[in-house]
């Protein structure tokens, strides 16, 4: 009876630590991260580019999934001007961005750390969704400009 009861707490215990390891963290952005977001004259000129970037890293997934989501961040910095900060940048996402490191803005920094490349489940799939729902709407629009996604207002 009693090992019954301590079997019960602990397969509980364990499926609550379990479901909440699986449970994605609403939406954050810090911008271009360590990265300054813009140039001096214009603080915020590739700070769009960043915050797309972070929504993917955000969500995470698969190994190719973090190199389109890097090199669109580089296309989008190269197409606001900046091609030198463009490829800068790129090197950054790739080395600090591994999901390897316990940090905030690692691939996959929604979800409890750790957590590694792979294709999300359809349940997290579903999650992403609905945390996305969560957005203020006039705060979502996407547009697209010669592959590079942008997301316009977020942060206003």
């Amino acid at each position: 009876m009693r090992y019954t009861l301590l079997a019960s707490i602990g397969l509980l215990f364990f499926t609550q630590t379990a479901v909440a390891a699986n449970e994605l963290k609403p939406f954050t952005s810090d911008g271009c991260s360590a990265f300054p977001d813009g140039t001096f004259e214009q603080n915020s000129l590739w700070l769009n580019c960043c915050v797309v970037h972070d929504l993917a890293y955000w969500q995470g997934g698969s190994y190719q999934q973090r190199k389109d989501a890097d090199m669109a961040l580089k296309i989008c910095v190269a197409e606001v001007g900046e091609k030198q900060i463009a490829n800068l940048m790129l090197a950054g996402v790739r080395v600090g961005g591994t999901p390897f490191l316990p940090t905030t803005f690692r691939w996959g920094y929604g979800w409890p750390y750790p957590r590694m490349y792979g294709e999300l489940t359809l349940d997290e799939q579903n999650q992403v969704a609905e945390k996305l729902k969560q957005l203020p709407k006039n705060k979502a629009m996407f547009t697209t400009s010669n592959k590079a996604v942008l997301l316009r207002e977020l942060l206003k």
